[in-house]
């Protein structure tokens, strides 16, 4: 006679509530956009957080004052600066207070470290080019890539930086950050942080065109347009056609 106590014992199918399913991956995404509140935006500790911050630089912005230096800020505040060759200041700018300022929304990052993994659509591009899983993360990261790296105010900058960590974030759905759109995302959509910051950008470019003006008469406007073109053309080729430069 067998002795069929020793045979393998077949346990009773079991249905899965569908109910239960729904509530499973509802929690899942609840935990994946349950983010840490921020605090509020200060400028007079220069804390700004999970913002792209924006400051005129010395001679450059006084002749093109849409150009400028671009860092990136933690969720606690604290300033992120990709400012020199293998330098990365934390706190403050290097050039000077922050000017102009947008803050980011985390609920357009995907953080593919998650339960509910990638959210953005091109997942294995993200996972290649190094995901994170939270806004620091991405910025820690990024810093110590570009921490080994040359810094460049026509190639590789404060702009680069940023884009990199957006990248890092597949912020928007979207992993073709670069100079051209950061340095237009804080530009059309930035804040100017109070009048002080308004005129620092702006007065000096109207002193030199005064200045042009008199010396050279209407040839200063012209000479002026040209090198904005020029200037243009060359963050268009550097983001859009030679695209290794920009990433050192």
């Amino acid at each position: 006679m067998r002795n069929t106590s020793v045979l393998p014992r077949r346990f009773p199918k079991i249905d899965v509530n569908p109910r239960y399913v729904v509530e499973r991956d509802n929690a899942a995404q609840v935990i994946q956009h349950d983010l840490w509140p921020l605090a509020k935006i200060d400028p007079t500790k220069q804390k700004f957080p999970c913002c792209l911050v924006w400051t005129p630089l010395p001679v450059v912005s006084w002749l093109a004052p849409f150009v400028g230096h671009v860092a990136i800020c933690r969720e606690d505040g604290a300033i992120v600066d990709f400012s020199g060759d293998s330098m990365i200041r934390v706190g403050h700018l290097l050039y000077g207070d922050v000017a102009r300022y947008y803050q980011m929304d985390r609920q357009q990052c995907c953080f593919g470290g998650y339960f509910g993994g990638h959210t953005c659509k091109q997942s294995y591009q993200h996972a290649q080019f190094g995901r994170a899983i939270s806004w620091d993360d991405a910025v820690q990261l990024s810093a110590r890539n570009f921490v080994h790296r040359t810094f460049n105010i026509f190639s590789c900058n404060g702009h680069s930086f940023a884009a990199n960590c957006l990248n890092r974030l597949s912020y928007g759905g979207s992993m073709h950050w670069n100079m051209i759109n950061v340095g237009a995302l804080i530009m059309f959509k930035g804040q100017w942080v109070d009048g002080w910051s308004i005129l620092r950008s702006f007065v000096p470019l109207i002193v030199v065109a005064c200045y042009g003006y008199l010396v050279i008469g209407w040839a200063c406007p012209v000479v002026l347009l040209s090198f904005y073109l020029l200037l243009f053309g060359w963050y268009v080729l550097v983001s859009y056609c030679f695209k290794n430069l920009e990433s050192g």
